[in-house]
């Protein structure tokens, strides 16, 4: 990405590549929309991807952040801009900046209501509603797996095959986000005869930790991978993104993990789509998918 001025209303705004020393400037910006993300998801979204960053007077007035999952498919994220620097174009001039990285790949993003006609008018699509949830007051038991299924831990040399199974969940690839999740994040994989067929992972992130991806090949799976991290982190604030059209929604809400927001998925291009075997149901984050 290239340095450039940004035609804006009122003072010139420079479009700029986003670099880690923005990071605490950038987490910020978000602090201040009551966002929970930490200098450190910051930067483990930025070494995924490339980031622009919008400069006023010297000071960091916006951001976006793009990710490429191999040749056909990319996500698009973090277009924040301060309340000081609204109404001068900024987030569609960042925008159309971090597009223009991701080539004609099909596009992902969680919008938010305010940016939501923006995308709109970039040639975005709504697919379905994403739903976070969080809390601490959660209860959370066992839940039974059928004979021959059962849940171990996940380790490094399991990588490909928690990355394929993401693939096949998916259909994009995200070697590169699995590769990176895994030395931060706890494991636990679905075995079925000794075939692994569905895994999720937590992490520090924001407040406390988060769950996902969560990928298995049906909801009574999914629930069980979910229902091992609350049960093993009683008290302990937990967030999880899932697909509205998972129908996890209620079954978190009754183990006490209530639904506190969300946003909705939008795709320019065509949306990738899985095998049918294997199915997301839960988020990495509402920027990575």
């Amino acid at each position: 990405m290239t340095t450039r001025t940004a035609r804006t209303p009122g003072e010139a705004a420079r479009l700029r590549p986003l670099a880690e020393a923005d990071l605490p400037a950038a987490q910020a910006l978000t602090a201040a929309l009551r966002w929970p993300h930490r200098v450190e998801d910051w930067a483990f979204a930025l070494a995924l991807g490339q980031g622009l960053a919008a400069e006023i007077d010297g000071r960091l007035a916006g951001t976006a952040m793009a990710w490429r999952y191999g040749a056909r498919a990319g996500a698009l994220g973090f277009v924040v801009v301060a309340d000081a620097a609204q109404g001068r174009g900024l987030g569609r001039a960042l925008t159309e900046g971090v597009l223009a990285f991701l080539g004609e790949r099909s596009v992902t993003l969680c919008a938010t209501d305010i940016g939501r006609p923006l995308y709109a008018s970039l040639g975005f699509a709504g697919t379905g509603r994403v739903h976070q949830h969080g809390g601490s007051s959660f209860s959370a038991g066992l839940v039974a797996l059928p004979p021959g299924q059962r849940l171990r831990p996940a380790g490094r040399r399991d990588t490909p095959a928690l990355a394929a199974l993401d693939a096949r969940a998916l259909g994009v690839p995200r070697d590169a986000l699995m590769r990176a999740l895994l030395p931060v994040a706890d494991g636990v994989v679905l075995d079925r005869d000794g075939e692994a067929i569905g895994f999720s992972l937590i992490r520090r992130f924001g407040h406390g930790q988060v769950i996902g991806p969560v990928v298995a090949p049906d909801a009574a799976g999914a629930r069980a991978l979910i229902a091992h991290w609350l049960g093993s982190r009683p008290g302990q604030f937990i967030r999880i993104d899932v697909p509205g059209a998972s129908g996890l929604s209620p079954w978190l809400e009754a183990l006490g993990v209530a639904q506190v927001g969300g946003g909705e998925v939008m795709v320019r291009g065509a949306p990738p789509r899985g095998d049918s075997t294997r199915f997301s149901f839960a988020l990495v984050s509402q920027a990575l998918g």
